[in-house]
């Protein structure tokens, strides 16, 4: 699954008439590169939520024949993003009932996608990077595979990228909820698993962001 639905306040004006995961960078779209990387990946069967022009997203990409994969989309409705924990609880009948990888349509990697094929969990597993100069303080612990909210290991920023058991969502109610407070609480259980990428990585929160990662591509700097 691939997060989407994002108003992008920071990014405008250049989100007011374009969705975040849209814009593009080294001459593509934010979103593609996730799609290649998934369908390189062996990922085929691909879900998209969106809310803010979402009707962009879904002309934009279609079925998804394109790039090798079948697209399947869970709109939220303009202005009803159901945040991070919402959104996927609404798409969970467009997920399969194993373990699935979910990344945030904002920010751009090189991550091995495969890596995640053969990763078991009956909570989540998450993709932990070094922490980036806007994000210094990090945002969990990691220690001996395990992620927790406090405790021993180094802390480092949360990716966007997870590999998640649909039982995590055990309980919830449709309607907008956050992702944290779901892994956290498996996390107190010791139910969540963990890993650290040192590979290429790059929130695209602001413009200025954007345009360095555009250059960054254009000139093949992150090779």
């Amino acid at each position: 699954m691939i997060l989407a639905a994002g108003r992008g306040e920071r990014m405008r004006p250049l989100t007011d008439h374009t969705p975040k995961p849209l814009l593009t960078a080294g001459g593509k779209r934010l979103i593609e590169y996730h799609l290649e990387s998934l369908v390189r990946a062996g990922y085929s069967q691909i879900v998209i939520n969106h809310a803010h022009l979402g009707a962009q997203i879904e002309a934009v990409l279609g079925d998804g024949r394109r790039y090798g994969a079948s697209i399947h989309y869970s709109p939220e409705g303009e202005g009803r993003a159901l945040e991070t924990g919402g959104g996927i609880f609404r798409a969970l009948p467009l997920l399969v009932e194993a373990p699935f990888v979910v990344v945030n349509g904002d920010v751009w990697c090189d991550y091995p996608f495969d890596r995640l094929q053969s990763l078991d969990t009956t909570a989540a597993h998450l993709v932990l990077v070094p922490n980036p100069p806007q994000h210094p303080q990090g945002d969990f612990y990691l220690h001996q595979g395990k992620v927790s909210d406090s405790g021993e290991g180094g802390r480092y920023t949360f990716s966007g990228i997870g590999l998640y058991h649909p039982s995590l969502f055990n309980g919830c109610e449709p309607g907008p909820f956050p992702l944290a407070p779901l892994l956290r609480q498996a996390m107190a259980e010791g139910r969540v698993s963990g890993e650290l990428y040192t590979g290429h990585w790059y929130d695209i929160g602001t413009p200025e962001r954007l345009q360095q990662l555009d250059t960054m591509l254009i000139n093949g700097d992150w090779r």
